[in-house]
């Protein structure tokens, strides 16, 4: 009997220190929080937190000239640390999924956090997108509008080799345009695929949902997935499916087909492969919004495009203005390196060797449908 008492004691003992760790840790956080809005002549403008260098809000003109808000977001950076973990955020070491969390280098099996099933996700539970980052420099005023950030990613954290410094720098031009530069170093071999998690609507910033925004990709293939949303290795034409958006294609005309690709990913949660034969920069996607006007071009340096429909959203995020997204409110287009490319012989390496620099650069750019 003593015996099970002090075994109970012990047990709720730990539970009492952890969730005072975790407390003190979210209050240490919150402390830390900054925001920077990187404003243009046109007096548009981007919001964006140092907590996983997410952006907070992107407000650009609609075809009337009203500037209001195309992400969800929150009201408030402390908001973030309990609330969707993806919204805006930059995405590391891995954007998307590697299979059962583990992978081989240099003859290394390497076992990564699990976060998503069995698998790794977006670089697991405390990946770069639930860190404070570092600002390195912030400038915003008639000729400059952009934040630097910086983080320091230490060796085996969330599994991964090698002290991996890694630079963020979003810019904010007159033309509309949210660039992404993100450039990193390593000390030993490892992984990397970075990426940016906007969730969009550029609508009403998931009001309503985006069933009727228009989509071209200018992709002809894609990397089907198993039921886990793990590649399974091939690579397949879209023609003839409901996966091809050669063409401007309502997101909503097909997404509830019988396919059994839409039905792994309950929607559209994959990766297409984009025409391009080099790392140089180039359009990737354009979506089209009817009733607001809005337009929004991607352009990446990235061999691929995941593609999200927003099928997990379920209404229990509450963001600004009190605004419950409920399901298919937002889109996703993460620039990015293939989905668990490491596993994958015939995918684009994701190898960084140490010593070499790895550099990305995406680019949002918005304006009215002509």
């Amino acid at each position: 009997m003593k015996r099970n008492i002090l075994k109970c004691t012990l047990f709720f003992l730990l539970i009492f220190t952890f969730s005072c760790g975790n407390e003190n840790k979210t209050n240490i956080m919150k402390k830390q929080l900054k925001t920077f809005v990187l404003s243009n002549k046109t007096n548009c403008s981007v919001k964006i937190t140092n907590f996983g260098a997410k952006v907070m809000s992107i407000n650009v003109p609609d075809k009337n000239g009203s500037i209001d808000d195309v992400v969800l977001s929150y009201d408030i950076p402390e908001e973030y640390i309990g609330g969707n973990p993806y919204f805006g955020a930059i995405i590391g070491r891995y954007g998307n999924r590697i299979n059962k969390g583990k992978f081989v280098l240099n003859n290394i099996e390497y076992s990564l956090a699990t976060n998503n099933g069995n698998n790794h996700l977006h670089g697991g539970p405390n990946g770069f997108h639930n860190v404070i980052w570092e600002m390195v420099e912030y400038k915003n005023d008639d000729d400059q509008h952009f934040v630097l950030f910086k983080y320091l990613s230490k060796d085996s954290e969330e599994g991964y080799p090698g002290n991996l410094t890694v630079f963020v720098k979003y810019s904010f031009t007159d033309e509309n345009e949210l660039i992404i530069d993100y450039n990193a170093t390593c000390d030993k071999n490892t992984i990397i695929s970075l990426t940016h998690h906007s969730f969009f609507n550029l609508k009403d910033a998931g009001k309503s949902d985006i069933l009727e925004h228009e989509l071209k990709i200018f992709a002809d293939s894609y990397t089907p997935v198993s039921n886990e949303l793990i590649p399974t290795g091939s690579i397949i034409d879209v023609k003839e499916t409901p996966m091809d958006f050669t063409e401007f294609t309502p997101i909503g005309k097909r997404v509830n087909e019988e396919y059994l690709q839409l039905q792994y990913g309950k929607g559209y949660d994959h990766n297409w492969i984009l025409n391009k034969t080099s790392d140089s920069l180039s359009l990737a996607a354009i979506v089209r919004e009817p009733v607001s006007g809005r337009k929004m071009e991607v352009f990446t340096t990235e061999p691929g495009l995941q593609f999200y429909s927003g099928n997990f959203l379920d209404g229990s995020d509450i963001g600004e203005d009190s605004t419950r997204y409920n399901h298919r409110t937002a889109f996703c287009l993460e620039a990015q390196h293939f989905p668990d490319s490491p596993n994958h012989k015939n995918f684009p390496s994701t190898v960084l060797q140490a010593g070499e620099t790895y550099k990305q650069k995406t680019i949002y750019k918005f304006s009215i449908i002509k």
